[in-house]
């Protein structure tokens, strides 16, 4: 290089590389990541060193742009287009993120974008690495055309195709709008933020349009509203740290891939532990409320359990926790709403955490107090045979270890969905005291001595002659422990240790199926 040339200033190839690597930082501009800023957003780039430990980020595609002319889009080309995509780990594991741009075109989906999350799934995919999509974008590219939505269509594919083989975590952070949002729901847990996230699939103007219904964003398809009223999403969460923080802590319990087993970490806790007070929880009274994560907080190891869908069907709590630092999923009635009865979108919640714990190998762990299904025409005419019959799938299709506490009764059919022994649990237990029958005492005893309570000069004092007969010859875990149904009366102080002793021994199950391509749920 002339000395005339250096004195112009002209760049080497290092200069010039680093040039570029900077631009694409920079994303849209100085002035839209101060605009991302005040909207309490983070951008891409930070989103994703912030969920990464640090300096362990290795970008692909940083260089990618669109090839569209259209528009004037000749004149928007930015260094690796509207999406950050690469890899990096999580506690030491490996992971691989796709983080959509917000500053660059609203961070829309086009043909380039489109390839470089695709290529992200595909080595994810090989590679057997789970990966997180970090969704901020107002969609499909206008100005691409058809080009955007075969590109969206290309990324539904590898989330199906990934479905089961690795585990795949969506984080909502800005705008999901129309066919963006079927990535998300193919994924198997999506986190939202709570004032900045926002997902529907038409907008509320197009709902005014339409029905003439005045809705505002937060109302359709905020972080409250999906995570309490639709299911769609697992958390809501305060910030984008907490997000972010949220993330680490799931891919904490989940394994690599279908391949492996979930990380077994050092146990600090003893397994051999008794549960002191735990009757003081558990009334003795059948229809009594009380917390069931009180139960689970002192069975699991001590501030290990990490609720899923927390928000959503809350007659049911599902989640992950650790016993002897073992990994174990956790599904359990909760009392304290709605009694605990299983409904439909109970019924689905707990087959979806079933199905997910079994593609991963990971054991389940069931804690039963269900006095049956909702009853109701609004149940039955939004299909609860239906639905629940996706729980008696999950459970009887799993072949992960299968082991079920019934802490206080069990009642009709919700006593088969759960877990019961001729679905396929390996080992049940019951806490004395506690009922299983095709119905409690007193809907029993109201069926089979109906004439006799309506001729009976007291029929309430009757009743509770009939009910403590009932309850002393059906509703107890005697008689199903006499026939094998239950393979042990526990005392519940002893449930923590005798469970941990059942994991190892059932940590060699095998189970062989006969083949066939898939069954045929019913969705």
């Amino acid at each position: 290089m002339s000395q005339e040339t250096e004195d112009e200033g002209d760049e080497t190839p290092l200069e010039d590389l680093q040039r570029r690597r900077e631009e694409s930082h920079r994303g849209g501009g100085e002035e839209r990541i101060e605009r991302q800023h005040d909207r309490g957003k983070m951008t891409a780039y930070e989103r994703v060193e912030y969920l990464l430990d640090e300096d362990t980020f290795v970008e692909v595609d940083p260089f990618v742009e669109h090839r569209s002319t259209n528009f004037g889009m000749a004149d928007k080309r930015f260094h690796g287009d509207a999406v950050v995509t690469g890899y990096g780990e999580v506690d030491g594991r490996k992971i691989f993120v796709f983080a959509h741009d917000f500053t660059v075109l609203g961070g829309s989906v086009g043909e380039a974008v489109a390839d470089k999350v695709c290529k992200v799934m595909d080595r994810a995919i090989e590679n057997g690495v789970p990966v997180v999509g970090i969704n901020d974008s107002g969609g499909a590219r206008i100005q691409e055309g058809v080009d955007s939505l075969v590109g969206f269509a290309r990324i539904f594919e590898r989330n199906t195709k990934a479905s089961g083989l690795i585990p795949q975590i969506s984080a909502i952070m800005g705008p999901c709008a129309g066919g963006a949002t079927y990535s998300p729901a193919l994924t198997d847990f999506t986190f939202m933020v709570e004032d900045t996230s926002h997902m529907f699939i038409t907008g509320p103007n197009v709902i005014e349009t339409v029905t003439g219904e005045q809705v505002s964003k937060e109302e359709l398809g905020g972080a409250g509203s999906h995570s309490s009223k639709s299911g769609v999403a697992h958390f809501a969460c305060r910030t984008e740290e907490d997000a972010l923080d949220r993330i680490r802590r799931l891919l904490g319990y989940l394994p690599a891939n279908n391949m492996e087993d979930p990380p077994r970490v050092p146990a600090w806790d003893d397994p051999t532990r008794e549960l002191d007070g735990v009757t003081d929880v558990v009334p003795e009274a059948p229809r009594k409320p009380y917390d069931m994560t009180k139960v689970i907080d002192r069975v699991v190891d001590e501030d290990s359990f990490f609720e899923t869908h927390k928000n959503w069907a809350r007659n049911v709590v599902v989640g992950f926790a650790r016993m002897d630092g073992r990994v174990v999923g956790i599904v359990a009635n909760q009392p304290r709403v709605s009694a605990g009865t299983l409904d439909i979108d109970a019924a689905e919640k707990a087959a979806r955490f079933v199905r997910f714990c079994d593609s991963f190998n990971c054991p389940l762990v069931t804690l039963v107090d269900v006095p049956g299904f909702m009853p109701g025409t609004d149940q039955e005419h939004n299909g609860i045979i239906r639905r629940g019959a996706k729980l008696i799938y999950a459970y009887a299709e799993a072949t992960v270890p299968l082991l079920s506490v019934v802490v206080r009764k069990a009642y009709g059919g919700a006593y088969i969905v759960m877990s019961s022994k001729y679905l396929g649990s390996d080992v049940n237990y019951a806490w004395p005291g506690s009922e299983m029958a095709v119905l409690g005492p007193r809907g029993a005893v109201n069926i089979l001595y109906r004439n006799e309570l309506q001729a009976a000069d007291d029929p309430d004092a009757r009743r509770q002659e009939l009910m403590d007969e009932f309850r002393e010859e059906f509703a107890n875990p005697y008689g199903p422990a006499r026939r094998g149904y239950i393979d042990d009366v526990i005392e519940p102080k002893d449930t923590r240790k005798r469970l941990i002793t059942d994991l190892e021994i059932l940590d060699r199950k095998r189970e062989e199926s006969p083949p066939k391509d898939h069954g045929n749920i019913p969705l």
